[in-house]
């Protein structure tokens, strides 16, 4: 396995393991919770959702994209999912997270250097997995985020 995807596959799962911890700590009746926002902002999504969202988007990135396989995903679907548990939600990232690690390991020197043309836009290979990397770091702000003020500001005071 190359150093480089080694690397990713490792911060992938920091990531998932972050995203993990947030959806387990919160109760159920969290998971579906929404800040409100002041009329004409933009939407805030649940904990669920995130977490739903974020496996979607890994799946669509790693599965679909560099692996080839069909197109499955239906990302409204993420933004309309509701939780009846963390299960749910953990399950996603593990599967996904089984799913992707093959893909990855298996990309040889010239395929990270490739591109996928996808929808009319040239995506080099590296740039999705930087891409993929950033947009669950940008997602676990919002995780933490949606979860301390469900909390109330508690959630992190001894």
């Amino acid at each position: 396995m190359l150093p480089e995807i080694k690397q990713t596959l490792l911060t992938l799962e920091k990531l998932r393991g972050q995203a993990s911890a947030i959806i387990q700590a919160t109760p159920a009746q969290g998971l579906n919770w929404r800040p409100e926002l002041p009329a004409g902002a933009d939407g805030v999504n649940s904990l669920a959702i995130l977490g739903v969202h974020t496996a979607g988007a890994e799946h669509f990135w790693f599965a679909e994209l560099i692996g080839g396989q069909p197109h499955t995903r239906v990302r409204e679907e993420e933004f309309a999912f509701v939780a009846s548990s963390a299960d749910e939600v953990l399950q996603r990232l593990a599967a996904v997270a089984a799913e992707s690690q093959p893909i990855l390991a298996a990309l040889t020197a010239d395929q990270l250097e490739s591109s996928i043309t996808y929808d009319g836009h040239v995506h080099p290979v590296r740039g999705i997995l930087q891409h993929v990397i950033s947009h669950y770091s940008l997602h676990i702000g919002h995780m933490q985020l949606t979860y301390q003020l469900w909390a109330q500001g508690k959630a992190f005071q001894p």
